[in-house]
């Protein structure tokens, strides 16, 4: 009789010492003063270290590569936006999770990207440990090198849990993060248009 449950497994890049991840979660319940070897407790170690495994399973992918074969020769000279790319990401500081919702815009120079590219890019990048202001960059840079537009922005919207669950302890406060680059940050007009697009969508 098949099981009701469904298990999925976890994918883990071959660079993940998921044995050494388990004794550091051992390490870390020991230090609290917690008792690993507890029912509770007992796979737990495991549990956190497939976990790392997927948060951080984006150090061992090249975003680059995401792109591929879906770049396209195409006449298009207008605005292209995606919006409410949703992202989870864990700050570097204390390795707590940050969430919210990405914006890409980007004004072709006859090449054009298949719309889930430019989420599954922002999805790689996040799936690595960082600040908020690195990843919006990266993601930035990564278009503009790869599809050589004439402007490439990204605005990043995110709750942070490094301070609203502890520190300052600031619930419902957003950080929103910004890259322009090519005619987005030179040309003011251009900048205009696609920030007033972005801002006065964003937590809409």
């Amino acid at each position: 009789m098949a099981s009701a449950q469904t298990k999925v497994k976890v994918p883990c890049s071959k660079e993940m010492d998921l044995e050494r991840l388990s004794d550091a979660v051992r390490t870390i319940l020991l230090a609290v003063g917690e008792d690993p070897g507890r029912e509770g407790l007992l796979d737990t170690p495991k549990r956190v270290a497939k976990m790392y495994c997927e948060l951080f399973g984006g150090l061992h992918e090249d975003p680059a590569q995401v792109l591929g074969e879906a770049v396209f020769t195409v006449k298009y000279d207008e605005m292209v936006v995606l919006r409410d790319i949703p992202f989870h990401s864990m700050c570097e500081h204390h390795l707590l999770p940050f969430t919210g919702k990405a914006h890409v815009a980007y004004l072709p120079n006859d090449k054009v990207v298949g719309v889930s590219k430019l989420a599954r890019v922002v999805e790689v990048f996040a799936r690595r440990p960082q600040i908020q202001e690195q990843l919006t960059t990266q993601v930035a840079d990564l278009l503009m090198d790869k599809l050589n537009p004439k402007g490439v922005a990204v605005v990043l919207e995110a709750t942070h849990t490094c301070m609203t669950i502890r520190g300052v302890k600031k619930p419902g406060s957003l950080m929103v993060t910004s890259a322009l680059r090519g005619l987005f940050k030179s040309d003011p007009a251009t900048r205009a248009e696609v920030m007033n697009l972005l801002h006065n969508h964003v937590s809409s």
